[in-house]
């Protein structure tokens, strides 16, 4: 008995580093911390990773009431929030996107109005929804396992990674979130604003006409109808980011 129980503990601490890691990705990641991701479901997926991981690699063992242990402890959560942020800098990206074509669209209001909403576009949301979409159509699912577990790999438990250069990374990779987001709304906020444009041109060859009753329909109307039209483009560039979010990810690892 004491044989078994002593063989339990030490699966156990080989066990506890790895499922750090795994844990902090998988609720900083964007497709694995919403909320229709059950926790029981999660905690599953974290539990057989860790076990993958510590059956395909040797898994030093460190006392975790220790201050090495701590250490260490912290450095797992520390990797896997970095890897998990590399990513939710691209679904902030889309959200920025569908904010800058909702201002536009004149759908901003909408937010103040229902509450219920959060802070989140009604645009930002179907990006984030269609991006979600994407991701799982490039077998990102798959993808995101394959970086956990190379991920060991490449900084071993009880290894520091190069802070300069993931440092010099992500400084380059946060403003993505701007200029992609910016990139991805830019023809259809362009095209409202010529909208905008002949609406002016109306209201100053006929001032008597009530430019409100007809510019917030036309907003809308030529809005949902740019976003359809230019649907192909956006599809485009989300998977072109998602792709480039792994890379970085890769560079992080040095993969």
């Amino acid at each position: 008995m004491s044989i078994e129980l002593a063989a339990l503990l030490t699966l156990l601490l080989k066990l506890i580093f790895p499922l750090l890691r795994i844990g902090a990705f998988m609720l900083s990641s964007p497709l694995l911390s919403i909320d229709s991701v059950s926790l029981r479901l999660r905690i599953s997926i974290a539990l057989v990773l860790s076990v993958l991981v510590i059956s395909l690699q040797q898994i030093p063992e460190y006392n975790p009431l220790s201050i090495d242990g701590v250490l260490i402890a912290f450095m797992e959560v520390f990797i896997g929030v970095m890897m998990g942020f590399t990513l939710q800098i691209v679904t902030a990206a889309f959200t920025v996107s569908g904010s800058f074509i909702s201002n536009s669209m004149g759908l901003s209001f909408a937010n103040i109005v229902d509450p219920g909403m959060g802070n989140v576009p009604i645009i930002s949301q179907f990006f984030i929804l269609l991006a979600t979409l994407i991701f799982l159509a490039m077998n990102g699912h798959l993808i995101l396992m394959q970086i956990l577990i190379g991920s060991f790999i490449a900084v071993p438990i009880g290894n520091y990674p190069d802070f300069t250069g993931w440092f010099d990374i992500l400084w380059l990779w946060t403003p993505k979130i701007f200029i992609a987001g910016i990139v991805l709304g830019l023809p259809v906020v362009i095209a409202l604003l010529v909208i905008n444009m002949g609406l002016g041109i109306v209201t100053r060859a006929a001032p008597a006409m009530n430019i409100f009753s007809i510019g917030f329909p036309a907003l809308l109307a030529g809005g949902f109808l740019f976003i359809l039209v230019a649907l192909p483009g956006i599809e485009t560039g989300m998977e072109a980011l998602w792709s480039e979010g792994v890379i970085t990810i890769n560079r992080l690892l040095g993969l």
